[in-house]
């Protein structure tokens, strides 16, 4: 292969092993995309690209010809707020369909958790108490979705799929709208979604319009005793508002799945609150193959001078 079509990129990543997670996988997929750690790299000028997971606050600095920086996640935002990052650099994530289905499921999973009662149960099972825990008709149940885009598409059918009842606040009516779905837009939409909502899903990418998006006056909103399922951006929630709303019986539950901080620090209060669920980011997880695959067509797109297909728009901020 002439050294003039490959093109090279670089991992930068502050608290995960790439290589290890992906390398495999893209080194199968290509010969002309090479990827290497950065001490592998012996001539910075030649890094066209970069695949990204919390890179280091000095991460880009040797890289002056970096056209772009591929995010392995479906969010963006840490890449967008990178002081290091410049401007002219494409920023691009990878769009994983199985993903979309992992997010989904614990989705549908945690909201089936607090509306069956699962947990109640669990503790009555440990005192070999036998109550079994009133239910309701799916079809009587509301659950709000804020955040449609592939995400957030996917957890609507699970929950549909389920029999729920669902309002969904979207940024714009989408084409494939689905019976019984509810599809709000415009600046009032995620306050109306989760007017008398008996559950609330997050998917919400993070922009300035969304950061504190979980608030004391959103939680007011919801149905009585309502339940939170957390899986956009850690700093989508105001962490004292959740507690207040636990403490006032306004929510009887939350899952929480991101976090301000993460990892979440031992000494964090969440984790000796019952009321919580808590899990490590793990909602869902991009397939190495499909990592791959899309990495190697946006990096030859780059090399060609071709239109990158997964670029994130930086004026919408996903």
């Amino acid at each position: 292969m002439p050294e003039s079509t490959a093109i090279t990129g670089v991992y930068l990543s502050a608290t995960a092993d790439l290589d290890a997670l992906y390398g495999d996988a893209l080194r199968l997929a290509a010969r002309d995309v090479v990827l290497r750690h950065p001490d592998q790299i012996e001539r910075p000028e030649e890094v066209r690209f970069a695949i990204c997971w919390e890179p280091g606050e000095d991460a880009f600095a040797p890289y002056r010809n970096l056209g772009l920086a591929m995010s392995v996640a479906a969010g963006v935002d840490a890449l967008f707020a990178h002081p290091g990052l410049r401007e002219d650099v494409a920023v691009a994530r990878v769009r994983d369909p199985h993903q979309a289905e992992l997010m989904a499921g614990y989705a549908v999973h945690e909201v089936l958790h607090h509306e069956r009662g699962f947990g109640e149960m669990a503790r009555n099972a440990a005192q070999a108490r036998w109550a079994p825990v009133p239910m309701r008709a799916p079809g009587a149940v509301q659950v709000a979705v804020l955040g449609h885009g592939t995400m957030g598409r996917a957890v609507v059918r699970g929950l549909r799929a389920m029999g729920f009842a669902v309002r969904v606040a979207c940024r714009s009516l989408p084409e494939d709208r689905l019976e019984g779905v509810r599809y709000l837009t415009g600046p009032g939409a995620v306050a109306l979604a989760a007017e008398g909502a008996d559950h609330l899903v997050n998917v919400l990418p993070l922009t300035a319009e969304t950061e504190n998006v979980l608030n004391r006056a959103l939680f007011e909103r919801l149905a009585p005793g309502a339940s939170l399922v957390q899986i956009g951006r850690g700093e989508h929630l105001v962490e004292a508002d959740l507690e207040a709303a636990l403490d006032s019986g306004q929510l009887r539950g939350a899952t929480l799945d991101v976090f301000r901080e993460e990892p979440l620090p031992a000494t964090h209060r969440f984790w000796r609150d019952a009321r919580l669920r808590l899990t490590p980011h793990v909602a869902s997880d991009s397939l190495p193959e499909v990592v791959a695959a899309q990495v190697v067509e946006t990096a030859r797109a780059l090399r060609d001078g071709q239109p990158l297909v997964y670029e994130v728009d930086r004026a919408r901020g996903y």
